[in-house]
């Protein structure tokens, strides 16, 4: 049987703008952001400093380029930088952090949990004793939720405890929070909530929020202005801004929305189990489950109209708001076809 219509459960990053969001773009009141900053921007960025209790943000392009600025200012040439095992950081970056920040990246192992590393491992891997041409270790990434790890949720005792040490041994703290929106939602806890303590944090608009495009990386006022020259260095600076900004506000209002994306990865993750696949408990909207052959997997749920990805040895399913509760029983009854 041949499937016309796809069920695209690879990312939340599919998603499409919607009507509402489209007329905001288009009405958008915009200026030069490089010369003269543009109004939409600059009140997105506003907004998101607002949310993550700091005191300034920066709009850029994606991600990662929101993450390796903030470790281009942070770090100088031939310092460590330490971050969760399969951090995206480290994994999914194309070495932006060694390439262009100059950092040495060491991973930190998973203690007990899948994504979560002990503050004892920070407190052995940080500090800066030694000889002078020893390596220094002085930033933490942290990430939250963590993508490989299955969308698992950092709590804010958690992240104190880890921050707290960070600072103990001279580390500077920087919180890759690409799903930070998703682990608030989880949480039912504020974003900032989750921000305490980190010098810098990234967040983005168009992972689950719906956004096309962009998102935000932000910290101290001094450490916004120094990120603007950053940004401009890797082409990042746009003009009339204020059209994708427009997006970017309207995403901020589907923040509770997220909650449904979380109840249908769920549903997915336990129809799933009763197929007799070894799969995660989602904590939002990440379901990871192994196969005895990812990529034959992949290809057979592609037959089916299913799509996935791999992550970390395992295949992803990613839930998001283009995604409804109905399509996750029809993906669940295509993928039973494959066992039948």
């Amino acid at each position: 049987m041949t499937y016309t219509r796809q069920i695209d459960l690879r990312s939340d990053t599919v998603t499409q703008p919607d009507e509402a969001m489209r007329i905001a773009m288009s009405s958008a009141e915009v200026g030069d952001d490089v010369l003269d900053r543009d109004p939409t921007m600059q009140r997105l960025e506003e907004k998101v400093a607002e949310l993550l209790g700091v005191e300034a943000a920066l709009w850029v392009p994606s991600g990662s380029m929101g993450n390796i600025i903030a470790l281009t200012v942070h770090l100088n040439r031939g310092d460590r930088f330490i971050a969760s095992r399969n951090a995206h950081v480290l994994d999914s970056e194309l070495g932006a952090g060694s390439w262009l920040s100059g950092g040495i990246p060491e991973p930190i192992d998973w203690g007990d949990r899948p994504g979560h590393i002990p503050a004892e491992a920070v407190r052995a891997a940080g500090g800066s004793s030694g000889p002078y041409y020893a390596l220094r270790t002085t930033l933490l990434c942290l990430e939250n939720t963590h993508n490989a790890a299955g969308g698992v949720v950092t709590p804010p005792d958690e992240h104190a405890k880890l921050v707290a040490t960070a600072r103990d041994v001279g580390l500077r703290v920087h919180l890759d929070g690409a799903r930070l929106w998703h682990a608030a939602v989880a949480l039912s806890v504020p974003p900032a909530a989750l921000t305490v303590g980190v010098d810098t944090v990234q967040v983005c608009l168009s992972k689950g929020l719906g956004a096309p495009v962009g998102s935000l990386v932000a910290g101290t006022s001094a450490f916004v202005e120094e990120a603007r020259r950053v940004r401009k260095m890797l082409g990042g600076g746009v003009r009339q801004g204020g059209i994708l900004a427009a997006a970017g506000l309207v995403a901020l209002e589907r923040i509770p929305s997220l909650a449904s994306d979380h109840a249908n990865a769920t549903a997915l993750a336990s129809g799933l189990a009763d197929l007799g696949w070894e799969v995660n408990r989602p904590e939002t909207n990440i379901v990871l489950a192994s196969a005895p052959d990812v990529g034959l997997m992949i290809s057979a749920l592609a037959q089916v109209g299913v799509r996935a990805v791999p992550m970390a040895g395992k295949i992803r399913f990613i839930t998001h708001r283009d995604v409804s509760t109905a399509d996750v029983t029809e993906a669940l009854d295509r993928i039973a076809k494959l066992r039948s």
